[in-house]
Parts: structure tokens; sequence; C-alpha cells
């Protein structure tokens, strides 16, 4: 058996127990409200579904992996100093931008 570091697997259980709750909760919900006109545990049971339910959120995009898009102004600048370059040789500007967009868009639509 693959050995976990232990901050990967204590998410793994906080995602787990959330969602038990949350599942449990809706349960809790739907018996406790036919059971009688008790709005005190309808209302007490649904506020610790949805505070299980805001805990998975959290905790997800807590650990999420995933880097934000962050605009590079250095990367922006070289680019737009080898585009000059390009039509101080000769190239057309016009289609070298449209190469540069339609190589943006690939880019966007292949990640």
């Amino acid at each position: 058996m693959k050995k976990r570091p232990p901050s990967l697997l204590s998410v793994r259980v906080l995602r787990w127990l959330c969602a038990m709750v949350f599942i449990s909760g809706l349960g809790g919900i739907i018996i406790s409200s036919i059971a009688g006109n008790n709005e005190g545990w309808v209302v007490s049971i649904g506020l610790t579904t949805s505070l299980a339910a805001l805990l998975l959120i959290v905790i997800s995009t807590v650990t999420s992996q995933q880097r934000g898009h962050v605009f590079n102004e250095a990367e922006a600048e070289n680019l737009e100093a080898r585009i000059n370059t390009q039509v101080a040789a000769g190239a057309s500007e016009t289609e070298l931008r449209e190469i540069v967009r339609r190589a943006i868009d690939l880019g966007r639509r292949s990640s």
C-alpha cells in the first residue's frame, strides 16, 4: 500500500466526513420535517448541513493544486519587442499579430 503524506490523508478524511455530514443532514432535514412540526430541529440540522457543505467548498478551494492565471508583464514586453524586431526586418505587422492571436486562442483551447 502506498503511503500518503499526512496532510493529504487528513484532507481526504475531512472531505469524506463533510460529505457524510452533508448526506446525513439531508436525511435528517427530511425526517425531522415529516416527523413533526418542530422547526428548531429542521433549522439546526439545516445549519449543520450548510456548514458541512461550506467547509467542503473551502477545503476544496484551499487545497486546489491549480494556480490561477497571472499576467506576466515581462513576457508581454519581450513578445512585443520580438514582434517589433520582425516588423523592422520586413514582416507584415498585421499578419504577424494575427498569427500571435491564433496561437493564443489555440493555447487557451488546449489547456
